[in-house]
This record gives structure tokens, C-alpha cells and sequence, in this order.
């Protein structure tokens, strides 16, 4: 019995495209998404995938605001990560964003918009070019992607476009922690008679010049984003600059 099993397995994945028989062999989704098949295909073409636990992705099982869900990547374990992207399986816009730590750790806590309940993952790439992916299940009441920005409804907004507040932490449990907020309403393009209006580069680096992290958005990051990063060893101002779509750039300095 068992052999018939294994002939019929190995039959099966000489008849499913690379991509799905890279699935099969590493055992199937952990989340059970009916929807990662399509998204091992679109982000990661023919790229080498394994589902990996040093890939963490912190967020609440149960989201009250779709527009507003706290997600935290941590791929700090793994070795030689160049590269992280971050999807929600069922969004309309899958990729949230991708960024690129240099100088800092591969850890970053943004806000995340979803349309419905979906597995949230992040992936991170090594040198060796192999995507390294862990995730969860967020459950949330949905409509996140498609309701309307609440600077939409402001007159203010145009005024404070791109306005920078930031904090560092120098000592305690959050020693070496850096968080910024950025005024922007990271329209998504999918509400009719709105077009797409998104962050789309941010640099962090140290005062000497050395680049921290390379942040680049997408239209499903929260409105008004706050990103958390851990900077890593050293001290002083970290100076952060970036740009939207649109062409709008913004440089602020952050002191400790």
C-alpha cells in the first residue's frame, strides 16, 4: 500500500507545474491558504522557497480595524537576509512591502491594511538567493483596502504632507529602538475617483552616512505609517528621507 502511495505521489507532481511540486515537496502550506499557490508563482517565480520558523511575523489573531492591523517582522535568526517581503495572501494587493536591512537587523513593525481575513507572511531572501517564509493568520472583520483614508475627509492633510515624527529609545528594554511616523494617506487607488497615492522609498541611515534600512512601501501600508526598526549598534541622530508616487519627498532627523 505504502509503495502504491508513493508512486501515485511522484506521478502527481510530474503533472503539476515546478512551482506547485516545490510546494509538495516541502509538505504544503503551514497556513493552509488556497490562495499560496498563486502567490509561490506571481512573487517568487522560479526561485527557490522553503517555509522556515526563524521567519517570525507577530500580529493579532483578531484585528478589530481592518485599516490599522500591527504587524511585526523578525528575521534577525536568519543568517545573511538581504532581502524581506511582506503579502497578505488575500488582499487585492498582495505585496505590502519589501525592505532591505544593511547596517540593522531584519526586523521591522508597520500597520497593515486588509481587505479580509488572510495569512500575513513575510519572506526573506538570502545570499544564496532562497526565499526563507514564515506567517500567520490575521481574522479580521474586512474592507480594509477599500474604505476611504480618513485625511481623505481633512482639509489639513495637503498642509502636513510628509510631516516626520520620530523617537529613539537609549537605554531600557527598547535600547536601540527607532520609531517614525509619517503624515500620508496611502490611498490605495481601489476607491472609485481615488487614484493610487503611496509612500514608495525610505532610506534610514547614522549620522556618519551608513545606511540602516531601505523601506519600500505599498499601497496596502496603513495610512499615516509608523515604522519601527531596531538600528542596531551605535548611537546618535538617524536621518530618514524617502518619497512618495507622486514625486512629494520629505527629510527629517531623528535624535536620541
Amino acid at each position: 500500500m505504502k509503495c502504491h502511495l508513493t508512486i501515485a505521489a511522484i506521478a502527481l507532481a510530474a503533472l503539476m507545474p515546478l512551482a506547485d511540486a516545490a510546494v509538495l515537496e516541502a509538505g504544503g502550506d503551514p497556513l493552509d491558504s488556497s490562495m499560496w499557490s498563486d502567490i509561490r508563482k506571481t512573487v517568487f517565480d522560479s526561485a527557490a522557497v522553503q517555509f522556515d520558523s526563524r521567519v517570525k511575523v507577530i500580529a493579532p489573531a483578531s484585528a478589530e480595524n481592518p485599516m490599522q492591523v500591527p504587524v511585526t517582522v523578525d528575521a534577525s535568526a536568519l543568517p545573511g537576509v538581504v532581502e524581506v517581503l511582506v503579502v497578505a495572501d488575500f488582499n487585492p494587493i498582495a505585496l505590502a512591502l519589501r525592505f532591505y536591512p544593511e547596517a540593522a537587523p531584519a526586523f521591522l513593525g508597520f500597520r497593515l491594511k486588509l481587505q479580509q481575513s488572510s495569512p500575513v507572511r513575510a519572506a526573506a531572501r538570502t545570499g544564496d538567493g532562497v526565499w526563507h517564509v514564515g506567517g500567520t493568520w490575521v481574522n479580521t472583520v474586512g474592507g480594509g483596502c477599500t474604505a476611504p483614508s480618513a485625511a481623505g475627509a481633512s482639509r489639513e492633510w495637503q498642509r502636513r504632507l510628509n510631516e516626520v515624527s520620530g523617537r529613539q529609545w537609549s537605554e531600557g528594554p527598547n535600547a536601540g529602538r527607532l520609531r517614525m511616523r509619517i503624515v500620508h494617506p496611502m490611498d490605495t487607488g481601489l476607491i472609485a475617483g481615488t487614484p493610487a497615492f503611496f509612500l514608495q522609498e525610505i532610506d534610514f541611515s547614522d549620522a556618519a552616512g551608513r545606511r540602516l534600512m531601505r523601506v519600500q512601501p505599498h499601497e496596502p501600508v496603513s495610512e499615516n505609517p509608523v515604522f519601527t526598526l531596531n538600528r542596531g549598534p551605535g548611537d546618535g541622530p538617524v536621518e530618514a528621507s524617502g518619497r512618495d508616487n507622486n514625486g512629494n519627498v520629505f527629510q527629517a532627523r531623528i535624535a536620541q
